[in-house]
């Protein structure tokens, strides 16, 4: 196996050839039963990519000799084509993916010729559900829902690249990650004994091995910094991560400072819809610890935007609901570390509420119901209109374009005789009760039928009586995946998509002042806890 790599990172090529670059990762490339070889047609080239290619000498073994190993995801990070060297100057000596037992997916060390570790890889159809996950958790189809719902077979590997790509400045720690493609490699293959129909390549997430003396779960909280615990924190929440529990948070002991904390195993973040996130530092007491002006500047500098555009052009295959997301959570980052609010409240606002067996949305969850809600201005029904106009109350009056109306304090409470009547649509929905407005243009009645969207003066159950108040779906049931109860976003055109950002972006105020007003048990620091 020969090593070509180009010559700005300093390796002597031995053969030159060029490595095609995926842009989007179909799942037909993992069909192994087709004995056709790829087709690359659809699929972008790039010349500035390293190829680790093949030998053009026979061996006997013809997996060792054909043996090479393709970045497809992470090929700009010079520090990801400096460890996909290291692993192809291993597999050229001979060396083979070495399984591991833990974790709930197939997970291979690939080790240098001295025994030590360079990189841990990840194939996809090994994941925990996909049809050859070697612990007996397989059976499923790359890209069906995994376990968790907003996050399909197959696509944790993208994940995985994409919080490397977005921890600007090795902020939060991620070790270097990149997807790639393994050929002619001895991977598990279930169901399909023969060597002969082995496949004859696999796409894998490789992460940098970094090592460590354990994980968060094996030591108490207080032994980390502040400063650690913040910047994967910040990570998490910019990426929706659905899973950082302690296994997942390696640690790594120092001289007289501080545990050294490294974040790993990124799979389950950026979901394609708003999910239910979890945060092992959410009750860690140095969450409710204010950020530094350093972290908070950070948080400044972060562009949702010009990250969004970041994954499409560096980790295209993910979707765009995906990239919606970090929209959104980076923006609510953002403008809640403005607005005072810490750490742990933060993922408090992210994280649903469990009421005995009863499961509550978040507050991110419900701003983003509301918003919904708000992109559609309801219209104010034709009867409604002419009771408006009706002598019962002072004469109309145009305005500024909007229509005036003026009600004296015997018929100030006339709206309010228009409440509880259904819309016009045909499933049941909630309706808007609103009173005692003395002076309203017609667009704030229409804002006022928004303002009460979801609130405590929502009837649910409308009344059959009276006309019909507004044409909208706009205070309808939400939409969400019901299967796994997720917030969807990415059904939304790209205008409605603008709009439902500005009208989230103005509830976000009102929503962090009650949560600064919330009476809630603070986390103390202890006499023991040194940071």
């Amino acid at each position: 196996m020969a090593v070509a790599v180009d010559h700005g990172h300093g390796f002597k090529p031995f053969t030159r050839c060029r490595l095609q670059s995926f842009t989007q990762l179909d799942y037909k490339m993992l069909d192994f039963n087709n004995d056709q070889s790829l087709d690359l047609s659809n699929i972008h080239k790039s010349f500035s990519t390293p190829c680790l290619s093949n030998s053009s000498s026979a061996r006997d073994d013809q997996h060792d000799a054909n043996s090479k190993i393709e970045i497809i995801i992470g090929h700009a990070a010079p520090r990801v084509r400096a460890m996909v060297v290291e692993v192809a100057i291993a597999m050229a000596s001979g060396v083979k993916p070495e399984p591991t037992s833990s974790g709930l997916g197939g997970a291979y060390f690939l080790r240098a010729q001295n025994g030590d570790t360079i990189a841990v890889a990840k194939p996809i159809d090994e994941e925990p559900l996909a049809f050859n996950n070697p612990k007996g958790l397989g059976g499923r189809l790359l890209g069906q829902p995994g376990m968790k719902c907003s996050i399909r077979i197959g696509e944790t590997g993208l994940r995985e690249s994409a919080a490397y790509v977005l921890d600007h400045h090795g902020f939060a720690g991620v070790p270097p990650t990149a997807l790639v493609k393994f050929s002619h490699v001895k991977f598990n293959i279930n169901n399909n004994p023969a060597s002969d129909s082995t496949p004859i390549y696999k796409i894998a997430s490789l992460q940098r091995y970094v090592k460590h003396d354990s994980d968060a779960g094996d030591f108490g909280p207080s032994s980390f910094s502040v400063t650690r615990v913040h910047h994967i924190g910040i990570l998490d929440v910019r990426l929706m991560n659905l899973d950082r529990h302690a296994g997942n948070i390696l640690v790594r002991n120092g001289q007289a400072r501080p545990s050294e904390l490294i974040p790993i195993d990124h799979g389950f973040c950026l979901p394609e819809a708003l999910d239910d996130p979890y945060f092992e530092w959410l009750h860690w007491p140095q969450a409710s610890i204010p950020f530094s002006e350093a972290e908070l500047d950070y948080i400044t500098r972060l562009d949702p935007y010009k990250d969004a555009d970041t994954l499409r052009s560096e980790v295209p295959s993910i979707g765009e609901s995906s990239i919606r997301v970090l929209v959104i959570c980076t923006t609510f980052l953002k403008q809640a570390a403005a607005y005072g609010l810490c750490l742990a409240e933060i993922g408090e606002m992210m994280t649903r509420d469990f009421n005995g067996r009863d499961e509550n949305w978040s507050t991110l969850e419900n701003l983003c119901i509301n918003a919904k809600a708000r992109l559609k201005k309801p219209l104010i029904d034709d009867k409604i209109m002419s009771a408006l106009k009706c002598d019962d109350h002072k004469q109309v009056e145009e305005k500024d374009g909007d229509k005036m109306f003026r009600f004296d304090d015997k018929h100030k409470g006339f709206l309010d005789q228009a409440s509880n009547i259904p819309t016009k649509d045909n499933h049941p929905s909630m309706v808007v009760k609103f009173a005692n407005l003395p002076e309203m243009p017609l667009s704030k009645i229409q804002d006022t039928l928004l303002d009460n969207c979801g609130k405590n003066n929502v009837d649910s159950n409308p009344s059959t009586t009276g006309g019909n108040l507004m044409r909208s779906v706009s205070c309808s049931v939400p939409n969400y995946n019901r299967d796994g109860q997720c917030i969807c976003i990415g059904e939304m055109e790209d205008e409605e998509w603008q709009t439902f950002l500005g009208i989230f972006q103005k509830l976000l105020p009102k929503a962090f002042e009650e949560r600064k007003s919330m009476d809630l048990p603070k986390h103390r620091l202890g006499l023991s806890c040194q940071f």
